[in-house]
């Protein structure tokens, strides 16, 4: 009796793979940096020219950020990045306000101890943090660092994918505040932080989605936000 075949991936097959979770790694980098601005497109040729190999990685790469909703592809247009006017802003904050709570309530039992501690000294460094691009790392760690116990890949991977989609519109938004809207902000994260740390499901819902609902509300009273970068910057 013969023995069956087993197929295996070819050496080609992995090192694509590889180099297309590498490019997708540095074009998710320069996008939630805001390098890579709203309504810009990413050409696969020059990022395949300026990253030393072909097209087939980078057309995978961005498959794979278009699945995590940082990019879209429009035919006879090619990728870019979403650009969202401010009723599509609304729908997607509407959605976080009622998601992330219930990622949080899911998440809340099944934090570790070791998770509640990271969760704290994300807090402290974001109270004593002055710059915007420290900020926006710290507040995402902050906030999906506490949904890591949501056993629910489906609800963990939208709430990821809404984080990426808005991103962009509350960096522009937090560079138009000072630091009295930091205050608020670090003042939101500690009544949140303190319902996880008393595992208060219920506190921690109602705190979540006030963060959310006033920053939808404060980002619909600053149309600014969503002019191209280049107009905001007067240039």
């Amino acid at each position: 009796m013969t023995a069956p075949r087993v197929v295996t991936p070819s050496t080609g097959a992995s090192t694509t793979g590889a180099a297309s979770e590498r490019i997708a790694g540095q074009l998710r980098t320069a996008i939630l940096a805001g390098d890579i601005a709203p309504g810009e497109r990413i050409r696969q040729e020059e990022v395949a020219e300026r990253l030393g190999t072909s097209r087939l990685p980078v057309r995978e790469a961005l498959r794979i950020l278009e699945a995590e909703g940082l990019t879209e592809h429009t035919a006879h247009i090619g990728s870019r990045v979403p650009r969202l006017d401010p009723a599509e802003l609304d729908v997607l904050y509407k959605m976080r306000e009622r998601l992330e709570p219930l990622a949080l309530t899911e998440s809340l039992p099944h934090l570790t101890a070791g998770e509640i501690r990271e969760l704290e000294s994300i807090h402290e460094r974001i109270a004593a943090d002055t710059e915007l691009s420290e900020f926006m790392v710290l507040d995402r760690a902050f906030h999906l660092g506490s949904y890591a116990g949501c056993a629910s890949e489906q609800l963990s991977s939208t709430v990821t994918r809404l984080w990426n989609s808005t991103q962009p519109y509350r960096r522009a938004f937090m560079s138009l505040g000072g630091q009295q809207r930091r205050w608020l902000v670090d003042h939101e994260h500690r009544l949140i932080l303190d319902a996880i740390e008393r595992r208060d499901s219920e506190d921690a819902e109602r705190y979540l989605a006030g963060h959310i609902r006033r920053t939808r509300i404060e980002l619909a009273a600053h149309p600014e936000v969503f002019a191209p970068a280049t107009a905001r910057s007067g240039a």
